[in-house]
């Protein structure tokens, strides 16, 4: 049994948030809690975000949530291709919000119960949505990727509702609000080169 040193040093080589999902996998099946952490952390927002286009409360799609987490858990000793993760949680988030729907009323019988575990993302998503869900990951994981000051200025500009002022944004960040502009353009040129990367 693994003690709680190793586990350390297992995630001691760089940053977790920039591993792989297949290193993350693999320290989480060595009992690794700080990892399991970060790979649910890499993907709460796609899980929630496809509820939420269902049209489910937030209360539904924090279950759905918990559900998707719960099933993933259980399946990391059977996953074949920890880089197909991205997909698999789509498909299987998607399923969980038509049998949703189902049990609300609200969906057609198109499929009987037995065939939906066995049907795409595709089947169930209408093709521009799903493409939508994709590339908002795609987006994360970029934003994700860049240095921390970047990362928290893209944020405080582009995610907050209302807009933040710039004043308030260089209060946050601490820097003259005279060079925010020059900071932002710097970050977004990152930006653009990460999800050129990923073939955004």
């Amino acid at each position: 049994m693994e003690t709680r040193g190793q586990r350390s040093q297992t995630m001691s080589s760089g940053p977790a948030s920039d591993w792989s999902n297949t290193k993350l996998v693999t320290a989480c099946l060595a009992g690794d809690d700080r990892a399991w952490s970060v790979l649910v952390d890499r993907y709460k927002n796609l899980i929630y975000s496809i509820p939420l286009r269902y049209g489910t409360t937030p209360q539904d799609a924090a279950d759905i949530f918990q559900t998707v987490c719960l099933e993933l858990f259980n399946e990391l000793p059977r996953l074949r291709d920890a880089d197909a993760l991205q997909g698999w949680l789509i498909r299987v988030t998607t399923n969980k919000c038509y049998h949703w729907k189902r049990q609300k009323g609200s969906q057609d019988e198109d499929f009987d119960e037995e065939s939906i575990d066995t049907l795409s993302a595709a089947d169930l998503f209408p093709p521009d949505t799903l493409a939508e869900v994709e590339q908002e990951q795609m987006v994360r994981e970029a934003i994700g990727q860049l240095p921390a000051r970047c990362k928290q200025m893209i944020e405080l500009l582009f995610f907050e509702h209302p807009p933040m002022p710039y004043a308030e944004v260089a209060k946050r960040l601490q820097v003259a609000k005279g060079s925010i502009g020059f900071i932002r353009g710097r970050c977004l040129k990152r930006l653009k080169k990460a999800l050129e990367e990923k073939g955004f």
